[in-house]
């Protein structure tokens, strides 16, 4: 591909994009010292490895590598491949049912062990809440990570000030690697506060691979008394791996300039087409940039490379109420309708939308819209046919 510096501007949104480097999917963030490209190196090594029993796979388990599901575009991107969660409601409280298995479901075992056969979990009859989630890209996820938590936290003062129907809140969760309160960034509710601990989480409940951080194995469908034909009993992994995973990801670039869908050229502010211009100012006017916020600001880093940088994510990583549209699973402190904003960069990759994946275009994916993007999606369904075009040609774009 051709690798060019690029610039491009919409001054009639008041916006000015930073400057900005082109380059592939998958490839680390620029201006990593050598040791940093080695520790990405090894990072993105460790990621797609496929992990078996003897390395502590299981006993249930989702995939063999971090790789298997993060790879469309490259790896760590996401993919259509769908996870399952339940729980139920006792008296208005959410249960994630733990005690069946909940409340994510494990859908492979690793098989005849001693006197046990682990296998695939199921959903219990007893789940009155069932929901999918699609896996999710990685690209860029670093810059996320290096945002302070009072950055975010003064954006959602700002939205609850400035535009308060709409506002987004932050779902505060325990950081266990310091045992403090802090801003979930990470997962489809925001439910994870940094790279590590998601890295951490990750291992334990989509490979079944323990850590110091998350010591405990899960309980094929809530049966503890199988985890005696455990064959890797015990902590199956000292953290390098989860480290590594952490590397990978913070140093993984966010996604490349964006690319005229008609000619695969990179944009310059000289071609971008009036097409997309108007259907960036469309997406700022009728609401979408409330919670799709386009720019954020990292803080003060050990990485160079991560340092007091503004990139354009277009989301505000808060929750939000967005009623049917909810899943109805309660994480941290968000509720069952509540979600975070999905970053929008690198939407050009994905051909399923939303956390389920129900909509196959964008255009259904705005339209299914509902709590405090209900009001967005009803000004995009008001748009002039042409309109409406340019909106999604737009979004094409990122």
């Amino acid at each position: 591909m051709h690798r060019r510096t690029v610039t491009w501007l919409m001054p009639l949104m008041g916006l000015a994009l930073s400057r900005a480097a082109t380059g592939d999917f998958g490839d680390p963030i620029r201006g990593l010292s050598p040791d940093q490209l080695q520790a990405f190196r090894d990072g993105q090594a460790a990621f797609v490895a496929v992990e078996t029993p003897a390395d502590g796979l299981g006993p249930v388990y989702n995939g063999t590598s971090c790789g298997g599901c993060h790879n469309v575009g490259a790896p760590g991107g996401g993919s259509k491949t769908l996870e399952t969660r339940f729980g139920t409601t006792t008296n208005g409280v959410f249960d994630p049912l733990a005690n069946l298995g909940g409340s994510l479901i494990q859908t492979t075992g690793i098989g005849p062990q001693g006197a046990c056969t682990f296998v695939g979990e199921q959903v219990p009859s007893e789940a009155t809440i069932v929901a999918r989630r699609r896996t999710t890209p990685l690209f860029g996820l670093g810059l996320v990570d290096a945002v302070p938590d009072a950055e975010l936290l003064a954006l959602a003062s700002q939205q609850a000030s400035q535009q308060p129907e709409t506002a987004g809140r932050p779902n505060m969760v325990i950081d266990i690697t310091t045992g403090d309160v802090a801003v979930g960034k990470f997962g489809w509710k925001s439910q994870v506060p940094n790279l590590l601990q998601f890295s951490a989480d990750a291992y334990l409940n989509e490979m079944g691979i323990t850590t110091p951080m998350f010591p405990n194995e899960n309980c094929p469908q809530g049966d503890c008394s199988l985890l005696a034909c455990d064959p890797v009993p015990g902590v199956d992994d000292d953290l390098e791996d989860v480290e590594r995973f952490a590397d990978f990801m913070s140093f993984l670039a966010p996604p490349p300039a964006q690319i005229d869908v008609g000619t695969g050229r990179h944009f310059t502010h000289r071609r971008w087409s009036y097409s997309t211009y108007e259907g960036g100012r469309l997406f700022q006017q009728i609401g979408c940039a409330n919670c799709h916020v386009r720019s954020l600001r990292t803080g003060a880093s050990d990485v160079a490379a991560l340092r007091f940088r503004t990139f354009q994510p277009y989301s505000d990583f808060l929750i939000h109420d967005m009623g049917s549209l909810g899943d109805g699973i309660e994480q941290g402190k968000a509720t069952g309708s509540e979600m975070r904003t999905a970053p929008l960069w690198g939407l050009r990759l994905l051909t399923t939308f939303l956390h389920d994946g129900r909509a196959s275009t964008i255009e259904d994916a705005i339209l299914a819209h509902d709590g405090q993007g209900g009001a967005a999606r009803d000004r995009f369904a008001a748009l002039p046919a042409g309109e409406q075009v340019n909106l999604l040609a737009f979004l094409r774009t990122l």
